[in-house]
């Protein structure tokens, strides 16, 4: 009994062996035959199995999953934005996402930052080949498959991490399939009374969004103040659209002449919303703009510590003014 135990046993293992060298060594089954996606942080190996099989790789999560605590790399996975192409095995992948390979680098794009901002980032990057540097803006959104659209916006703050010596286009063009696949996301779960029209629309209201405070909790509401002010043609009177039409010429001080001055993007003058987006919007501000919260707040004021002041009525938002800003002055 005992002999038949042990040969059980071993029959068992050696089979377990067998499938884990076959899961390991077989090459994955893709939607498309390049694949983008992202393992948020602080995801563990189940949760990120999970998000790369949400995004097209045809395998069980706990097949990946045990794969990963076989090889003892449960505790090493790393957040970020990945790209991987028809052929990868899980071997291959389970590597990629935990950093085996050290010849990859990574580039970091921040919620709020505008497309100036991303190719300086991008120029300074040493370990990445500027194919962009000598391009126009329009040039680059041809380049990567996206032309007639204002760069402004349309990519994704994520941290992206690529082989030394991969063209900077590469990553924009994955960044702006992140931020298309984002906004549709978003875009599907839009409230039914949102006075928004289009996805650009949407894409437009979440770059305001995110420029008027980096306040997760104060989103949804701020989302709110200017849906309930779009649905009723109220102007959006928002500062930070107005900086941006100011370009360079803004020192840091928004004075009341600047508010005053007409132009495509002061929404103190202009009904609706600006041109175009005017920063690059992270997921919270996307789905604030499309599925902002209930309620009929018009008004909102910085209280000095990050957070925002909500109020329904003019005379309300005038005294949160005088509390919050104007006390605050003398």
């Amino acid at each position: 009994m005992i002999k038949n135990l042990l040969a059980t046993i071993a029959l068992v293992v050696f089979g377990c062996l067998v499938w884990a060298a076959w899961f390991a060594l077989s090459p994955l089954r893709l939607q498309t035959a390049e694949l983008d996606f992202s393992i948020q942080p602080g995801s563990s190996l189940r949760s990120a199995a999970r998000q790369i099989s949400a995004a097209g790789v045809a395998m069980a999560p706990w097949q990946f999953a045990l794969l990963g605590r076989a090889a003892g790399k449960a505790g090493a996975i790393k957040a970020g934005s990945y790209e991987i192409a028809q052929g990868i095995t899980a071997w291959n992948l389970l590597t990629q996402i935990t950093q085996g390979d050290f010849s990859q680098s990574e580039i970091v794009f921040i919620e709020g930052w505008t497309f100036k901002q991303i190719r300086a980032v991008l120029d300074a990057e040493t370990g990445l080949r500027h194919d962009s540097s000598k391009l126009t803006d329009e040039q680059i959104m041809v380049r990567i498959g996206a032309p007639a659209q204002a760069p402004e916006g349309w990519f994704f703050p994520d941290t992206y991490l690529f082989a030394k010596g991969s063209s900077d286009l590469a990553i924009l063009k994955r960044s702006w399939r992140q931020m298309e696949n984002q906004l549709g996301a978003a875009w599907a779960q839009r409230a039914q009374e949102s006075p928004l029209k289009t996805p650009y629309e949407a894409l437009t209201l979440a770059s305001i969004i995110e420029k008027e405070t980096g306040r997760p909790d104060d989103r949804p509401r701020i989302g709110a103040v200017f849906n309930n002010r779009l649905r009723i043609g109220m102007l959006l009177q928002t500062d930070p659209t107005v900086i941006y039409g100011l370009g360079d010429e803004f020192n840091g001080n928004l004075k009341k002449e600047h508010l005053l001055r007409d132009g495509p993007f002061n929404t103190y003058t202009r009904a609706g919303l600006t041109p175009h987006p005017i920063s690059m919007p992270g997921s919270g501000a996307l789905l604030a703009a499309v599925k902002p919260a209930k309620g009929d707040e018009l008004y909102f004021v910085a209280r000095g510590d990050g957070s925002s002041q909500f109020s329904k009525t003019l005379l309300e938002h005038n005294r949160a003014v005088h509390k919050y800003q104007l006390s605050s002055k003398r």
